[in-house]
């Protein structure tokens, strides 16, 4: 039951042409403190010694978990529909928290 109080708020989100297209990753960096989370997304070239971060979130830990509820929910939808996805989680440079 909703609360009569409540008023639905719409939110309209703007994408610019820029950020629409993207970019590719395929490593990301987590780290933690008491307030907040870093999200660091990297792309790393074969066999190439360095890797540059390509975009870096920053956000508190309660919407750190709504993005995991959604992900989790999502990548469940994607194997129902696709098969199976076989993990490949590798830890990097042995660090804590560190995945890709």
């Amino acid at each position: 039951m909703s609360d009569p109080e409540t008023k639905e708020v719409k939110l309209e989100i703007q994408l610019d042409e820029e950020t629409a297209q993207g970019v590719y990753v395929n490593l990301a960096v987590v780290n933690h403190n008491d307030t907040e989370f870093i999200l660091d997304f990297i792309f790393v070239q074969p066999q190439a010694p360095r890797a540059k971060v390509r975009s870096r979130v920053v956000t508190s830990p309660r919407h750190v978990k709504r993005l995991l509820l959604a992900l989790q929910e999502n990548l469940a939808r994607f194997e129902r529909t696709f098969g199976p996805i076989e993990p490949a989680v590798q830890r990097v440079d042995g660090a804590e928290g560190h995945y890709h």
